[in-house]
């Protein structure tokens, strides 16, 4: 509570002079190229008391306020509504706002100008909800604290328990004399030269065209880490088990969805795990290794290293095996924020020059629900979100098949199926006849990024937001009325074909480089797909579709509800390969 901050510091205006010089062209060319050249104030931190600062001293220490702490989807409605904030933060930016009322143009102009000077930290506990990211803008003195290779003090968020606020502490590295510059590294812990050069991009823009954007698939040892940081252990080899013609299964599960609507004769529920023949468990089983050596027969509903699939990250390094350098036509172009942004950018960059759309989604790596998800053409919005939470930015579909709603006009959809995966070795995959449709609530249009109803199709989790539901068999004839050229029939066998293909490049190589070949696993996965006009290598206009991601242990609520034989069909298909008389087609 002691506010001598201006005991030690002051806060100059930098004015840059021009010098009049005949024919400097090279200058000219250099100022031009500078975002806004000339108008935007130049502010610096010095030191000015004149005994300077001691890194020693125990009282060097200082405590900076933040001035707008929010999360990414609320900042347009927090700039609209909340007093004086948009006024404080244009006035903060350089950014011109005389106004009173709130207006468009500005608040577009802090959303774009804010990635300049947003910080970031999360909680570590609470709901998934809790845990998305906190960003935060200092206040005017930490926000004036410039750029350094070789900074003279460091800075990190704290929050303060007991009055359950966040500040930032800032330090000095060394002692300092009065006059000297306060500055701190905006990339602190990058050592890598060319990702330094990335990641402070937003402040010292270049380009990067120079790097190659192809992304191989990432080496052996990539698969290895990710192994032995999910503390998965694989099992040994084993024969898979036969079991008698007419044997009744007992079956231990936590899943209330299996409980409440299993009722086939062969499968029986037991409370004792010790003496089920198959596990049917709603979190992940790592030590495989002991299940294969103490009970082989032991049947269970996951595979071995299945988050090759469900993660995506690795989801998107696998596909790389089925398509050329842009990977497959099955998956959106992307890339792994964490180890290939010099790629990423290059290849932003490179649509930039050649004019093309440049909209990307950044999705974490393992987040469900569309949680902390965000849609941008902003370059600096996405370096910086990097450094959040590891992140995946995958090349927004601009050109979606979009649905004819009566009461909304032409608005996106996605679609689920759900995936019945009986074996690796051989691959026998299968897909649930009914599927469904999730549409969003506004029309579509490459506009509003943030606007949740336009751009999303999850609706189930947001409070108060309605959700349409249409039944696929109402589906097929209004979707085929649309689009009389494009039978759901073909739209659906091109469907199984990247189906079919993704499961294969999972199952190509072995663990942990692939999907573990475990005869006694089994799996249901909900796939989530869009469809976008593509044109085909002969020049036909197509709907290609687009897998954007493989969910483990789906949510069957609606599955149940509309056919109460769901969780029968399952079983039957998965455990006793039976699929007469059960609702599912075998796509390989």
């Amino acid at each position: 509570q002691v506010f001598d901050a201006g005991d030690y510091f002051g806060i100059m205006q930098v004015e840059e002079v021009d010098e009049e010089e005949e024919g400097d062209e090279e200058m000219e060319e250099e100022l031009k190229k500078k975002p806004n050249p000339g108008n935007e104030p130049c502010f610096k931190v010095i030191v000015t008391n004149e005994n300077g600062l001691q890194a020693s001293n125990p009282n060097s220490i200082f405590l900076i306020d933040h001035a707008w702490t929010y999360r990414v989807e609320h900042a347009r409605q927090q700039l609209l509504h909340a007093p004086g904030l948009l006024h404080r933060m244009a006035n903060l930016m350089g950014i011109d706002f005389h106004g009173e009322i709130p207006d468009e143009g500005s608040i577009e102009q802090v959303l774009r100008e804010m990635w300049k000077y947003n910080q970031t930290y999360q909680l570590s506990q609470g709901t998934a909800e809790e845990k998305v990211p906190v960003w935060y803008i200092m206040d005017e003195f930490g926000s004036r604290i410039q750029h350094s290779d070789q900074p003279s003090f460091a800075t990190a968020p704290l929050f303060y328990m007991p009055q359950q606020i966040a500040y930032t502490i800032l330090w000095p590295l060394r002692d300092l004399e009065t006059g000297d510059e306060v500055t701190r590294d905006y990339a602190y812990g990058e050592t890598d030269r060319l990702i330094r050069k990335c990641v402070l991009l937003p402040w010292l823009p270049t380009e990067v065209l120079d790097v190659n954007c192809f992304t191989p698939e990432p080496s052996d040892e990539h698969y290895q880490a990710i192994l032995a940081e999910n503390k998965e252990k694989l099992p040994i080899a084993i024969n898979p088990p036969v079991y008698d013609k007419d044997k009744v299964f007992k079956v231990f599960t936590d899943i209330q969805q299996v409980l409440n609507n299993l009722t086939h004769p062969r499968f029986v529920f037991t409370d004792n795990e010790g003496e089920a023949d198959i596990l049917y468990n709603f979190s992940h089983f790592k030590d495989y290794r002991k299940l294969s050596e103490e009970r082989p027969e032991v049947m269970l509903n996951q595979f071995p290293c299945e988050n090759l699939l469900t993660v995506k990250d690795c989801m998107a390094s696998i596909s790389r095996r089925a398509g050329g350098p842009d990977g497959p036509r099955w998956l959106p172009r992307t890339f792994n924020l964490q180890t290939e942004l010099p790629q990423f950018i290059s290849y932003f960059q490179q649509r930039d020059r050649r004019g093309e759309d440049n909209h990307w989604i950044c999705k974490p790596w393992n987040l469900a629900r569309s949680l902390d998800t965000h849609i941008t053409n902003s370059l600096n919005n996405i370096i910086r979100h990097r450094e959040s939470s590891p992140k995946v930015v995958c090349k927004y579909i601009e050109n979606p098949v979009l649905f004819h709603r009566e009461d909304v006009g032409m608005v996106k959809f996605d679609i689920r199926y759900v995936v019945l995966l009986r074996s690796i070795k051989p691959l026998k995959l299968y897909i649930y006849d009914v599927f469904w449709l999730r549409f969003s609530n506004r029309a579509f249009s490459l506009d509003d990024l943030d606007d949740y109803e336009k751009h999303f199709t999850v609706m189930n989790y947001a409070p108060g937001v309605t959700l349409k539901q249409v039944h696929c068999e109402e589906f097929i004839p209004l979707f085929e009325k649309q689009y009389p050229e494009y039978p759901w029939t073909t739209v659906q066998a091109n469907i199984c074909k990247a189906f079919a293909e993704l499961f294969q490049v999972a199952s190509a190589k072995p663990a942990p480089l692939g999907v573990c070949d475990y005869p006694s696993s089994r799996a249901i996965y909900a796939v989530d797909l869009m469809l976008k006009w593509d044109t085909s290598r002969d020049g036909k206009r197509i709907m290609q579709p687009q897998i954007l991601e493989v969910n483990f242990n789906p949510d069957c609520d609606r599955a149940c509800k509309y056919h109460p034989t769901f969780f029968n069909d399952v079983f039957s298909t998965l455990f006793l390969d039976e699929t007469d008389n059960c609702h599912v087609t075998c796509i390989v």
